[in-house]
C-alpha cells in the first residue's frame, strides 16, 4: 500500500467528460456528460446546450439565478433524484473571495461541479512522546463517507462566513471547542483537488488549519456527525492512512500534507514529489 493512492482517486478527473456551467460568459462549475439529459427535463430553470450549462434568460441577476436554482433542487427532491436538500447555500464565484453570482444548496454542488471550499482541522498534542492528533470516528448515518475515520474538525464552507468564523462554529459544532481556543487554530495552506462522481465533480479547495490542545483536553461532539473521537500516536496516524482506506478519501489528504510538513514524509521518500503535486493540483 502508499500514501501517494489517496492523491491519485481524489484526483480522477477526465475533462472530456464535461461541459462548463456558465453565467455571463465566465465558467464557474463543470457539469458531468451524463447529467445534461436530466437537467434538460427542467428547461424552465436549467438551459442545457452540446457544448455548456447556463441558466435562462430571465435569470439575469443574484436573485434570480438563485431562485431558479433552489427551484431546480426542490423539483429533483420531488422526482427522488435528491432524498431532501441540505439547506446550507454555498455561494457560486470566479474565486473564494469575489462577490457570489447567485447561491447554490450544497446537495447540489457537485452535480454542477461548482469549486467548494471548506476547513479541516488538526486537533494536534505534543506529549514527552511525541506528536498525536485527535482522530474522529463519523457517524454510521452521514451521507458521505459514513463511519470513515476524520479529522478531529471538519466542514464546509458557507455563504456568510469568513473561514476562521467557519473554524470557530464547526469547532463549537463537532468537538465543542470553546471559541478562544478555536480561534487559536494556525492556517498552514490549502489542498486542492478534482474528483468525478458518477454524475458530478467534487472540484474542492480545503483550508488547512493546526490547532493546538492540552493532554487534558477531550473533545466531544455536540451536532451527532462524530460517533467518537480518539487520540492515537502520529505514527499510527501515518500507518493506518498509508495501509488502510480507513479515513475518508480526502481526510487521508490533509493527513499526508501533515506528515509532509512534519518531516514524517521527507524528500528521501519515493513518492515525494507527486505526493507534494497530488495536494495541490
Amino acid at each position: 500500500m502508499s500514501y501517494l493512492r489517496h492523491c491519485v482517486a481524489c484526483n480522477d478527473y477526465d475533462p472530456s467528460q464535461f461541459v462548463p456551467f456558465v453565467l455571463d460568459g465566465v465558467g464557474l462549475g463543470q457539469v458531468h456528460r451524463a447529467s445534461l439529459k436530466r437537467l434538460s427535463d427542467f428547461p424552465d430553470l436549467v438551459s442545457v446546450g452540446n457544448a455548456s450549462v447556463t441558466l435562462p434568460e430571465s435569470a439575469t441577476d443574484f436573485w434570480s439565478r438563485s431562485a431558479a436554482l433552489d427551484r431546480l433542487a426542490d423539483r429533483l427532491v420531488q422526482a427522488g433524484d435528491i432524498r431532501e436538500k441540505h439547506n446550507e447555500l454555498y455561494p457560486i464565484a470566479p474565486s473564494f473571495h469575489a462577490a457570489p453570482v447567485c447561491a447554490l444548496d450544497r446537495k447540489l454542488v457537485p452535480l454542477f461541479g461548482i469549486k467548494a471550499y471548506g476547513v479541516h482541522v488538526n486537533g494536534v498534542v505534543r506529549t514527552s512522546a511525541g506528536i498525536e492528533l485527535w482522530i474522529g470516528k463519523r457517524a454510521a448515518d452521514k451521507a458521505i463517507a459514513p463511519g470513515k475515520l476524520d479529522n478531529l474538525v471538519a466542514g464546509g464552507q458557507p455563504m456568510g462566513l469568513s473561514a476562521i468564523d467557519n473554524v470557530v462554529k464547526e469547532c463549537a459544532e463537532e468537538a465543542d471547542i470553546p471559541e478562544a481556543l478555536a480561534r487559536t487554530a494556525v492556517p498552514v495552506g490549502a489542498i486542492t483537488y478534482r474528483m468525478m462522481m458518477e454524475r458530478g465533480l467534487r472540484d474542492d479547495v480545503l483550508f488547512v488549519y493546526d490547532l493546538a490542545l492540552g493532554e487534558d483536553f477531550t473533545p466531544r461532539n455536540t451536532d451527532g456527525e462524530i460517533e467518537s473521537f480518539e487520540r492515537w500516536p502520529l505514527a499510527r496516524v501515518a500507518e493506518r492512512v498509508r495501509d488502510t482506506d480507513d479515513f475518508k478519501f480526502n481526510v487521508a489528504l490533509v493527513i499526508i500534507d501533515f506528515l509532509i510538513r512534519h518531516g514524517v514524509i521527507d524528500s528521501e521518500h519515493p513518492d515525494y514529489q507527486a505526493l507534494v503535486k497530488g495536494l495541490h493540483s
